[in-house]
């Protein structure tokens, strides 16, 4: 049986932003990493949701302007989030990874208290997956 664990990015090799982080940190983050969704957890590292571009440009379309001095400011905490990625516990059967991560980029994954502990992305299961149908070929 697959283990969830063998598939888990953890925390200190994703990428997740701070809740109270601004739109302007966040852009910044987003066009380094180039990221286009990505975790936001809590000052105890609890995941709380996500933040996506997407959520930004519509934030940014009905202010109907952009000012930096703005994106210093507003806190992503306060925009509305269109479609958040859920979250999944470390002891989820890995079929029901499987089956959230082909609604979502990745499935962040936390532990018995909700800390954020990592990511499962969609490609590597893919890939795993993939390569298992080769090998039984």
């Amino acid at each position: 049986m697959i283990s969830l664990f063998n598939f888990l990015t953890p925390k200190v090799n994703t990428f997740y932003l701070d809740y109270d982080s601004t739109i302007r940190q966040t852009l910044e983050k987003f066009d380094v990493h180039m990221f286009s969704v990505v975790p936001l957890v809590d000052e105890n590292g609890k995941f709380i949701s996500t933040i996506s571009e997407g959520d930004i440009l519509r934030f940014i379309k009905n202010s109907c302007k952009f000012d930096m001095e703005v994106a210093e400011s507003v806190k992503i905490s306060s925009l509305e989030k269109h479609r958040p990625y859920k979250a999944l516990s470390i002891d989820t059967d890995m079929e029901d990874v499987i089956r959230l991560s082909s609604e979502q980029n990745f499935v962040p994954i936390v532990d018995d208290r909700g800390v954020y502990i990592g990511i499962i992305k969609r490609k590597d299961i893919i890939d795993y997956l993939f390569k298992d149908m080769q090998f039984q070929q």
